[in-house]
């Protein structure tokens, strides 16, 4: 089995770990808050959906809960950390693109979508620097990977 997704790098020492420990947590706080929120309000998140456009919105809006959910979880036990990492990469990239397209819009909203769309790159980059580094030694990866 190829385990270069779920390898640790050995490299590291304990405060770089406890770095990438405290990175996933934050990360990780964003997607566990925002997907509770959604599920708990999936007729208002499905609503959202439905003014951007997007189609097949409450589809849409379980699936963008259980990924922010499932994801979050993920990152916090450390726990398929690379791909996870990705695929949020991904996931934020896409969700800005289609949530806050500030040059679409005028005044406040466009101040408020040009932040939001900047802040889910930010997101991007975050989690492409946690598919670099791995999960650190504190993590269900690591453990996996040692025994």
């Amino acid at each position: 089995m190829n385990t270069e997704w779920i390898a640790p790098n050995r490299n590291l020492g304990k405060a770089e770990d406890a770095v990438i420990l405290l990175a996933r947590l934050l990360l990780a706080a964003l997607f566990l808050l925002f997907g509770w929120n959604k599920l708990m309000d999936l007729s208002g998140t499905t609503a959202y959906m439905d003014q951007l456009g997007v189609p097949a919105s409450e589809l849409a809006a379980m699936a963008a809960a259980a990924i922010e959910l499932g994801a979050g979880a993920a990152l916090v036990v450390g726990l398929w950390t690379r791909p996870v990492a990705c695929l949020l990469a991904i996931y934020a990239v896409v969700a800005g693109f289609i949530g806050h397209p500030y040059w679409a819009t005028e005044g406040a909203q466009q101040y408020a979508d040009t932040v939001n769309f900047y802040k889910n790159l930010c997101i991007a980059g975050g989690s492409l620097l946690l598919l670099a580094t791995g999960p650190g030694r504190y993590s269900l990866d690591a453990m996996r990977r040692s025994s």
